[in-house]
Order: C-alpha cells, then structure tokens, then sequence
C-alpha cells in the first residue's frame, strides 16, 4: 500500500508546457521544498495584467511542511514571484551571493526586506531540510552564480539542473563543475529534471567570451556615439561592453531602470568590475564628444516604454540617436517581440543611425544562455538517471528532450513529460503519475494578487473590444413611474454626435422594457436590469453586430 509519508514526490507549479514562472516542488513525506519562484508578462489578450506567479493553494494547503525555497539564480522567471509569494507564505529564502542580492531589491520595494529570511549557499554547501539533503554543483548561465541542486532522500537522488549550458571559456572564469555533476551520477540518480528551452538546436551553444570579441570590434569601428541594448540581467556582456569601452576610452552611461538597479547591485558585490571614473550620468552625456561615449540601455526586446524604445521615437529627454551613431542590440528577439523589435530598428534607420542586429550567428553580438542538444545529452550521460522529467519548455521543447535522453539510454518509458500540476511520486524506486495537485495562474494587477479573474478578463476583453454603453434611469420610490431619463452614456461603441437617431431607440426601448416589467409580479431591480439589457442587446446586435457592454443604472428617489 502506498503511504503519503512514504512518497518522494516531484511536481511542477510552473515552468513546463510555457517559458517562464519557473517553481517546482519536491516532497518526501511531511516535507516540501520549493525550488525558484518566477514570473513572466502577460500576452496582449491579459488586459491590465501587470504579472504572471504561478499559484501556491497548495503550499498554503500545507505550509507547515515547507521547509524553505531554493533559488538557481537570479532571472526573472526564477526570481520575480518572491515578494507576491512571500506576502502569503514566509519561508526562509536560499540563493547565492548575487541572485540574494537581486531579490533583496525586490523585497525593499514591497517593504519585505527585514521580514524576510535570506541565507546564502554557494556551490560547496551542503545541509539538510527535514529529511531532504542538498549539495550542489555550479553551471555557466547568462547571469553569474548559477547552481545546479541534487536533492537526497531514503527514496533516491532527484536532481534539478537549474538553467545552464556548458561553457568552458567562461568570461568570469566560474566553470562548469563537471567532476561534481559525475559524482553525483556515479553515486546514483533515481530522477533527473533538466531545462529544455535550447533542446531542438543541434550542437553546443557557443561561448559568451565571442560576444566579447565581437563588442570590441564594433566599437574600434564606431566612430561616434554607441548605443548597445541588452539585457540587463546578462552581467557577463555587460562586463565585456565595460571592458571594451576601457580599450576604446569611452564613458558609459546607463539607460533604464533595471540597468541601473542590475549595475549598482552587481558591481555592489563585485560581480561587475568598473573602473572609478568610467560611469557618468545620462544627463552629461552631451558634454563628451561623441567618439567618448557608450550609453548602456534596456529595451532589447522592443518593448514600448523602455529605453531603447524612446530612444528610437527621439522621446528620451536627455539623450538622442543622431545620424552616424551606432547602436547594436545585443539579443535576439524572444518569440512573440518579432514586431515590436522591427519597428524600434525600423525607427533607429530612419535617424541614419548603424544599426547591428539580428540573430546571434549573423552578428556575432548575441549567443544563448541556455544548453544546447549535445550539452543535454552530456548532461544526461553525466547523471545516468534512471527517470526523467524534462522542464522548463514549451511541449515540443519537452518533447525534443525526451528523444535526446532516450538517445543516451534512459528508457523510453521512464520518461515523464508533465503540465503544471501534474504529480510524480516515487516509490521503492519506481515512478508512478497518477494525481494532479492545485496549479495554475495567479495574475498581478496593481496591488491586488490573484483578485482578478476569468470574469473579470471576460468585461475587460468586452470592453475592449465593443466598449460600454451606459442607461440611466430615475424612478419614483412611490409608484415606479420614469421620472427623468433614459440617459444614454457611450464610450468606446459609438460616436454620439453620430448615432443620435439611434440612441435614441436606445431610450426608447429602455422605458419599454421598464413598462413592461412593471406589468409582471416581480419587481426587483436585478429583473429590471435584466430586461433592459436583453432588449437593449438585441437591438444593438441587429442594428450593428456589436455586443457593448451594456450597464442599466436605476435610481430611485
């Protein structure tokens, strides 16, 4: 018989079938340990929605069991649900130096910070959470202090690879520990979880130290101002446009919020090493001649208001693109920014500027974080698993996977491709899925988490799309009889000046549909409301095809 205390347990809350709000679970008898807690942004049909968490009924479900929350580094989609989940769920926080000190932000800014329990690891700790062991073992990543985390228990090693790729000429010099990572096989791995997003490119991801190269290059060549766009989080390149501005004697200036906050707080702990005099503020920009400068932006993604963006719309108050400077954006356009990167390149040629963009291979000026299909297998062949469960990826992503794993001998079967929620218990050595837990969205509006929902989305894509048309009407406390009204507020339907003649059906039918309830036995406002929108709706519909929101206001006086 199976017993829950019994169990190990791996499940996803986030981060599989979707790029993005990585956080996953594992469970051996009474307890739990979360791993990462992310965030990712809301696709054009989520109106208003300021974020995407991953929703934890069921840590809440069982907070007494949870022992703490690991982080694998500092990414947004690792990091940016800490304060919303913190606020519901307080548990101690583990990560190293850097990804602590980017959630440190965080938490000051939700007024967290001295609540808060944050305990740095690196690759060399090791303890105990309840019944569960950890070690770790460091991976190359586009951000430094990255780790990899093998979970022990009386059931077998789980293994959670964290987002690597396998750099060997790192800029900072943290290598990948391989020697670990074979330990670690050699002494048995029951489940391997490992990220997904590079898994139908062939081949090995290159270096970061070749952005390095081609950065310089493109700035020997420049010869006035430089404008390069990345993100802020890949403190590697921005240590190597520092470096290479150092060998062109050029100040950097730093555009964006993000960017600012990423350089204090890195260069902080000594992760960015910048010389003394080489940073000088936005608004001296114009005071070097233009072969001086480097200005060091957000917006590589094209998103509306970051720096890049204004920049590109000649909107920024302090600094401008002017004909002959050259801007380089150095990433590649996530899937679903196509556009909006072609129109901020598009704007950058018509300010005559030198644009450097475009794919990572043909510019030299991007090169992923993530592993590609020879390093999953080596990771595969280092852990020998004897189950897998692919994550972080969307289900072609996972599926790509599993046929690389089974490349390098883990059985077809013993291969799990899971959605969020899904459960994986582990038994006497053998993997069972069989049950699901709570999962799913939870979204950000302003300051309220997860008080906006599927009806709420529904008025607000209704809204958008056909807009609200308003009827108020007053009425007599005494008899019911209409004694002022209808009033008829359009906004976003139709123009009024426009439509008078049908507007004022409108208002015709309104008093109609109150007379005619008023013949019924029931007089309750919700029936009159009711009536007034059913009759309304299908004159608007037959009329113009459109269904406005439509929203009745009795008052009674």
């Amino acid at each position: 018989m199976i017993t829950k205390e019994s169990l190990l347990s791996v499940v996803a809350l986030g981060g599989v079938n979707e790029i993005g709000k990585n956080m996953y679970v594992i469970q051996y008898g009474d307890d739990i340990i979360v791993i990462d807690c992310g965030s990712k942004f809301p696709d054009e049909s989520l109106l208003g929605i300021d974020l995407i968490i991953p929703d934890i009924t069921y840590l809440l479900e069982n907070q007494s069991k949870v022992k703490g929350i690991i982080v694998t580094h500092g990414h947004e989609d690792h990091i940016g649900g800490i304060p919303y989940i913190l606020k519901q769920l307080n548990m101690p926080v583990y990560g190293t130096r850097l990804t602590l000190g980017l959630i440190e932000g965080k938490l000051k800014e939700h007024g967290l910070l001295a609540s808060s329990n944050l305990i740095i690891i690196d690759s060399e700790s090791q303890f105990s959470l309840g019944a569960i062991g950890l070690r770790f073992f460091r991976t190359n990543h586009s951000i430094p202090d990255c780790l990899g985390i093998a979970f022990t228990t009386p059931e077998g090693t789980v293994v959670h690879t964290g987002d690597f790729k396998f750099d060997l000429t790192p800029v900072n010099e943290q290598y990948p520990d391989l020697h670990r990572m074979a330990e670690i096989g050699r002494n048995g791995v029951l489940a391997l979880l490992s990220e997904s997003t590079n898994a139908e490119r062939p081949g090995f991801t290159p270096s970061e130290r070749l952005v390095g190269e081609h950065i310089e290059e493109a700035f020997f060549q420049a010869h006035q101002k430089i404008f390069i766009s990345t993100f802020a989080s890949n403190v590697h390149r921005l240590q190597q446009v520092i470096d290479a501005a150092e060998r062109t004697n050029r100040k950097v200036a730093l555009l964006g919020r993000s960017m600012l906050n990423v350089v204090s707080i890195a260069s902080e702990l000594g992760y960015l090493k910048i010389p003394d005099t080489m940073l000088v503020e936005a608004s001296e920009v114009n005071k070097y001649a233009p072969e001086k400068i480097v200005i060091l932006c957000t917006g590589s993604q094209g998103e509306p208001m970051a720096a890049l963006s204004r920049l590109a719309s000649s909107s920024h108050r302090q600094v401008k693109v002017l004909p002959g400077d050259t801007v380089i954006i150095a990433a590649t356009a996530i899937p679903g920014n196509e556009r909006n990167v072609a129109r901020v390149v598009d704007n950058l040629y018509q300010l005559k500027a030198k644009v450097i963009y475009g794919s990572g291979t043909v510019t030299g000026m991007h090169v992923s974080g993530h592993a590609s299909q020879d390093e999953l297998k080596l990771m595969l062949s280092l852990m020998k698993p004897k189950y897998f469960i692919p994550i972080h990826g969307e289900f072609r992503m996972l599926h790509q996977h599993r046929l690389l794993a089974e490349a390098v001998g883990v059985a077809k079967d013993n291969t799990f491709i899971v959605n969020n929620g899904d459960v994986v218990d582990f038994l006497h050595h053998k993997a069972y899925q069989s049950r699901k837990i709570p999962s799913g969205n939870t979204f950000v509006d302003g300051l309220g988490i997860g008080d906006v929902g599927n009806i709420v989305l529904r008025d607000r894509k209704l809204l958008s799309e056909d807009g609200i048309l308003i009827v108020i009407i007053t009425l007599s406390k005494m008899d019911g009889t209409i004694l002022s009204g209808p009033d008829v507020i359009s906004r976003g339907f139709v123009y009024v000046r426009e439509s008078e003649g049908l507007l004022d059906e409108v208002s015709r039918i309104a008093v109609k549909a109150i007379e005619q309830q008023q013949e019924t036995d029931v007089h309750q406002w919700g029936a009159y409301k009711q009536t007034i929108k059913d009759s309304i709706g299908r004159f608007l519909y037959s009329h113009t095809k459109r269904r406005p929101m439509i929203l009745p206001i009795l008052i009674e006086v």
